[in-house]
């Protein structure tokens, strides 16, 4: 590892103008390619104290030995240089999206003497027109077989070409009319080449003229009673308009643009864009990238720009690019986009409109890359293999963690503390072994004290289960003997409702048939904090006696590992399958705590004191609720006025007027988003959300 200062410049060696720098690592191999737009001050960035750099940062400045710079006059320059830099020496810490030449495009060879009309992949060609990306390559080859009856461009390959033409006879399409079979001499290479262009100009959005001209031959041939002709002509424009039909119009005024949407997380980052010529889809395609650099929505963004437009020029590049967020600065990349075109590019973000609800929708499908890419990844037998190998290794394991188990702890300012146990097993969420439970040994907001009790009644259970199988006989402690008042399923829940039920065959049941809730224990405890949280899950396990689970922690901030008694984290790579493991393990928690916390918090913000009344339904208690407008209203009111009520007689009358002279009032609460009183008959929805911005 490097020190930063061992190469650092000296002061008012590095010029204070736009240009672009490298840094290298010790075998001279470039690590990563910057622009600016002021040298001196970009650079000085990378050489403060490196407690405060971020941890991507710091990791790219220590591992490198060495940073040069290159002067350029603009800072367009300092864009397009930047992007040849990192096209070339392909830097590991610059954030580079996943090459999409895989993708088909209808491409138009308009650089040949007899142009042709293909599918194409890999590389773009110089003076090749190029239409799509499509999703799938028999998409094109239906839209090519619909308009070939309206333009008749040559098809087939060079050599089936040159042997129709030794032979003196067109192939099948030429006789069927969707050929004009140039290799026969049926029509001249000036004619074939217009052919040729006026099949681009139709797939590049000018529709309308061709659909008009068709429709007026169409009309004069029927005029002249040429039916035949007007027929032929009436299906061309048939083909022609099914063509059309399988891209839908978005934009109604015929808008050439293209829109990028991003989705992210910690680490990873989808991009989608949507291709849309004269008011319609034309193509799509989309990105994945490691997050290796410490880069905002605005970074991802020019990345994309450069990665989509560097190589194009003209009309590949869009009047309009649509974007959830401009990069900083703006101007440079709108000049340069501009420049490509040959005339102005509009670089903005969709504020109304129909572009604002497409710019959803494409954002709608990089969230949903982004999830399908991540589930092709974690349900992958050999990354799943790969990523418990690295867990064992990183943590000293003496075999790989076949069962984890995280803990997370969840209240709104020490309100409603709960805890939440998931279960992940081969690397898979095990959904029926989830677990969540209730703080009650102490009140208030303690996250290490919280994380011992959870721990310690979680083992507590394992060892009475282990107990009871007569696998462990001797005889436990007084620490280890479980309470039955403090770890029963009473204090012990099982897994929401909306979670799949996962059969549990071949498992240790109790005498009812029901699988045991904790009878097998985990090879590894993750919890969700630093230091702190994993001393005292260790503490918990020590008390019980065991010592054959390991422990570790996950901290958010850096998503560093912690394990017991050690000063220093373990850093895993920020590629590593196995912190990537981690992280899924600990989001997981999170959720399944959070989602418990809010649906009490929910249940004791609506908890009536009707709710104690014996024998009143949920219909009578709307009943009354709804007769005198609020709770307040019916405490002050007699058991006559109740009994006036529909349903509700004496008896029932005197139950809930006694239940509510013996509960006390509350203290008025008040709506923490508009600060107005709220009444004792409901909780705005306002004050849920403004909660909800403070719970953890």
């Amino acid at each position: 590892m490097a020190d930063p200062s061992s190469y650092r410049p000296k002061p008012g060696q590095i010029p204070d103008s736009p240009g672009v720098y490298k840094f290298r690592d010790e075998h001279g191999r470039v690590i990563y390619v910057g622009k600016a737009k002021s040298l001196r001050q970009r650079l000085a960035n990378y050489f403060q104290d490196l407690a405060g750099l971020h941890p991507r940062t710091r990791t790219m400045v220590t591992t490198a030995a060495s940073v040069e710079w290159t002067v350029v006059s603009t800072e367009v320059e300092a864009l397009q240089l930047e992007y040849s830099w990192i096209k070339e020496f392909d830097p590991r810490f610059n954030v580079k999206y996943r090459d999409d030449k895989s993708y088909p495009y209808l491409a138009v060879t308009l650089n040949e003497e007899f142009p042709r009309v293909q599918v194409m992949r890999g590389a773009k060609k110089k003076g090749v027109r190029y239409f799509g990306p499509y999703g799938h390559a028999w998409a094109i080859r239906e839209t090519v077989d619909l308009m070939l009856r309206v333009f008749p461009v040559r098809t087939c390959s060079a050599g089936v070409f040159k042997r129709s033409a030794q032979i003196g006879r067109p192939c099948l399409l030429g006789y069927i009319g969707k050929c004009s079979a140039p290799c026969v001499g049926r029509i001249s290479p000036e004619e074939h080449h217009e052919l040729a262009e006026e099949f681009c100009d139709f797939m590049a959005g000018r529709t309308g003229a061709y659909i008009r001209r068709l429709e007026r031959g169409m009309q004069e041939a029927a005029e002249e009673m040429e039916y035949e002709r007007a027929a032929r002509l009436r299906d061309d424009i048939g083909a022609l308009k099914r063509a059309m039909e399988k891209s839908a119009v978005v934009l109604a005024d015929a808008t050439d643009a293209d829109l990028i949407a991003v989705a992210e997380d910690e680490l990873e980052a989808a991009v989608q864009i949507f291709h849309v010529r004269g008011g319609r889809v034309r193509g799509q395609r989309g990105w994945v990238t490691d997050k290796v650099e410490a880069v905002t929505t605005s970074g991802l963004v020019e990345h994309a720009l450069q990665q989509l437009y560097g190589e194009e020029r003209g009309d590949a590049v869009p009047k309009e690019v649509l974007v959830p967020a401009l990069p900083e600065p703006v101007e440079p990349v709108a000049q340069w986009l501009s420049e490509r075109r040959g005339s102005q590019v509009s670089l903005r973000i969709p504020q109304r409109g129909d572009k604002k609800d497409l710019m959803a929708t494409v954002g709608r499908n990089a969230q949903q890359a982004l999830g399908l890419h991540k589930t092709k990844r974690a349900s992958d037998l050999t990354t799943r293999s790969r990523a418990l190998e690295e867990i064992a290794g990183a943590l000293g394991l003496d075999a790989v963690p076949l069962r984890i188990e995280c803990f997370d702890i969840s209240h709104l300012q020490g309100d409603d503390v709960v805890a939440s146990m998931v279960v992940f097993e081969d690397g898979l969420a095990r959904k029926s072994e989830y677990r969540r439970f209730q703080i009650k040994s102490f009140q208030g907001q303690d996250d290490v004290r919280s994380m011992h009790e959870v721990i310690g009644r979680r083992f507590k259970r394992y060892l009475q289960e282990k107990q009871k199988s007569g696998e462990w006989t001797e005889e436990p402690s007084d620490d280890a003997r479980v309470d039955d008042n403090g770890a029963t399923a009473a204090t012990v829940t099982a897994g929401t409702d909306d979670l799949e039920p996962d059969p549990m065959a071949g498992r240790p049941t109790d005498e009812d048939g029901r699988p045991k809730r904790f009878a097998y224990p985990p090879q590894l405890v993750v919890v969700d904090g630093g230091a702190p949280q994993v001393a005292a899950a260790r503490r918990a396990l020590d008390e019980l006696g065991i010592d054959d689970v390991a422990v570790c922690g996950l901290a958010k901030r850096l998503e560093e590992v912690w394990l017991p008694e050690e000063d220093d984290p373990v850093v895993l790579p920020r590629s590593s399958e196995g912190l990537y493991l981690l992280q899924r393990v600990r989001d997981e928690a999170h959720r399944f705590a959070i989602s418990y916390q809010r649906s009490k918090r929910t249940k004791r913000l609506k908890a009536s004191p009707l709710d104690a009344v014996a024998g009143l339904g949920d219909t009578r208690r709307q009943a009354l609720l709804k007769h005198f407008g609020s709770l307040k209203k019916l405490r002050a009111a007699t058991v006559d006025e109740i009994c006036e009520v529909p349903g509700v007689g004496r008896k029932t009358a005197e139950t809930v007027a006694a239940a509510l002279a013996g509960a006390a009032p509350s203290a008025p609460a008040v709506n923490t988003a508009t600060g107005e009183i709220i009444e004792d008959d409901g909780v705005p929805p306002a004050a849920l959300s403004a909660e909800r911005g403070q719970e953890r």
